[in-house]
C-alpha cells in the first residue's frame, strides 16, 4: 500500500491550501497539502535547504514535490489542533510534549541566519490588510471596514509598529523563521516517533518571537473560542513552550506577536473561507488583546 493507493483518513482545507492525510505502507502517515480554489500560485519552498536536518525535540519536517502540491511525512494523522480539541486529560498532555519538543526545535531553527530578507507570506497578508492595500475578495473588504471602525486609527497604528519591529533586520540579523509554527503543524506521534513540526513554504525571515508568538496566539485563541476542559486545565500550555524554549526570546514581543497571528487567522478566514458575524466577535476580542498587547497569551498574563 502507498500513499498514492491508500485510502486517506483525513481531507479537508479552505480556499488556501487543502489537505490530505493518508497512511503509508511503513505505518507512517503522509500530509499532502496543494493549493485550495481561492490560490493561483502553486506551493514552493525556496529556503528548505537551511533548514537543520537533526534538532533536539520535535523534528523539522521538509516537504518533496508531490503532483501540484508538498507531501510530508509524519508519525500521525492528527494535529495538536485536532488533540486539542479532544477533552481527555491524556490529550492535554499529548500537546504538552508536542509544545515542549516543538520549542526546543524552534530554538535550534532560530539560530540559522536567514538566507532572505523576504518576510512571511501570512505576515505580508497581515501587512496588506492592516494597511488597507489587501487586494481580497468582498469579505476581507466588509472586515476591514468593520474592524477600523472598532479599533480606531490608534490601535492599527499599534498593529503596525509591532509587524515594524518583529521583521526588523536586527543585529546581528534577522533569524529564519518557520513563519507559521501553528498547532495545525504539529503532528505527535499516534504510538511511537518523534514530534513532526511540519516546514517549507512559509519560511522567511524576522524576529524568533514570531514563531513562538504564531503558537502562544493558537492557543489563546482557541482558550477564548473552545474553552473545553472544565475545572481541570491540565499543563499550563504557554509556559511548556516557552520554557522549552529557553532563555532568549523576549516574552513581551512574544505576546505581541500572538496578537498579530490572531489578527493573520481572522483576516485569512475571511479571505479563504468567508464571511461569518463571528468575525465581529473575533474584532472586539482582538481589540482587547491589542489594549493589553497581548500579555493573556503568555504565563502570568492578564485572563480573559
Amino acid at each position: 500500500m502507498t500513499a498514492a493507493t491508500a485510502q486517506p483518513v483525513a481531507e479537508f482545507g479552505t480556499g488556501l491550501q487543502v489537505t490530505r492525510v493518508t497512511p503509508t505502507a511503513d505505518g507512517r502517515y503522509e500530509w499532502w497539502q496543494g493549493p485550495g480554489a481561492r490560490r493561483s500560485d502553486p506551493p514552493a519552498v525556496p529556503f528548505v535547504s537551511y533548514v537543520p536536518h537533526h534538532t533536539f525535540g520535535a523534528r523539522l519536517v521538509v516537504p518533496r514535490p508531490s503532483g501540484h502540491g508538498l507531501a510530508y511525512l509524519a508519525d500521525g494523522p492528527y494535529s495538536a489542533a485536532a488533540w486539542l480539541r479532544d477533552p481527555r486529560p491524556q490529550a492535554r498532555r499529548l500537546v504538552a510534549h508536542t509544545l515542549a519538543a516543538t520549542g526546543a526545535a524552534l530554538r535550534e531553527l532560530h539560530t540559522t541566519p536567514a538566507p532572505t530578507a523576504d518576510v512571511p507570506p501570512a505576515l505580508v497578508r497581515l501587512r496588506s490588510f492592516v494597511d488597507g492595500c489587501d487586494a481580497a475578495p468582498p469579505a476581507v473588504r466588509r472586515l476591514r471596514e468593520h474592524a477600523v471602525r472598532v479599533w480606531g486609527p490608534a490601535r492599527l497604528d499599534l498593529l503596525r509598529a509591532w509587524y515594524a519591529e518583529l521583521t526588523a533586520p536586527g543585529d546581528p540579523g534577522p533569524a529564519l523563521v518557520h513563519g507559521f509554527a501553528s498547532l495545525g503543524a504539529l503532528i505527535p506521534p499516534l504510538h511511537r516517533g518523534p514530534v513532526a513540526l511540519l516546514t517549507g513554504e512559509d519560511l522567511g525571515a524576522g524576529r524568533p518571537e514570531l514563531d513562538l508568538g504564531w503558537l502562544l496566539g493558537d492557543l489563546a485563541e482557541l482558550a477564548w473560542a473552545v474553552p473545553v476542559f472544565g475545572d481541570d486545565p491540565g499543563p499550563d500550555l504557554p509556559g511548556v513552550l516557552l520554557d522549552a524554549y529557553g532563555a532568549g526570546a523576549d516574552r513581551e514581543w512574544a505576546a505581541r506577536a500572538a496578537v498579530l497571528r490572531i489578527v493573520a487567522h481572522m483576516r485569512d478566514f475571511a479571505a479563504y473561507c468567508d464571511w461569518s458575524d463571528e468575525l465581529t466577535d473575533y474584532t472586539a476580542f482582538i481589540a482587547d488583546l491589542i489594549d493589553e498587547e497581548g500579555r493573556r497569551a503568555v504565563p502570568g498574563g492578564a485572563t480573559p
